[in-house]
């Protein structure tokens, strides 16, 4: 059975976007080798979104990696403070609240207080 779901961000510049979650996020981690770390990202879900036409943009093949939090102001303020920068403002979606977080060498990720159902504390 599968047991954890392991994600990539592809940087390039990886010393900055892993010095950015190790000092900004604060996620713990173990060093594979050499400086390769490995973060625990905590609990995952995984949704699956028609490709093309849904609005998105999204092309196949496509993924995309979104962090999760249940205040969207307290944690940017938490990050800006340890000198993550966002774009733009605070956007309201169907399925949540959102901002784009910028990772240092690695481009942006959504950062968003759902409004759906939550999968990752299911037994």
């Amino acid at each position: 059975m599968l047991s954890a779901v392991h994600c990539v961000v592809y940087a390039e510049d990886p010393e900055a976007a892993r010095t950015f979650f190790r000092e900004v996020v604060g996620w713990p981690f173990v060093d594979a080798h050499d400086g390769w770390l490995i973060f625990r990202s905590g609990p995952s879900e995984l949704g699956i979104h028609p490709a093309g036409g849904d609005g998105t943009g999204a092309t196949p093949p496509h993924h995309e990696i979104s962090f999760l939090c249940d205040d969207l102001e307290a944690t940017m303020a938490e990050l800006a403070a340890k000198g993550a920068r966002f774009e733009g403002g605070i956007d309201v979606r169907g399925f949540g609240r959102t901002a784009t977080m910028v990772v240092p060498g690695a481009g942006t990720v959504l950062v968003y207080e759902p409004r759906h159902p939550l999968a990752h504390d299911l037994a």
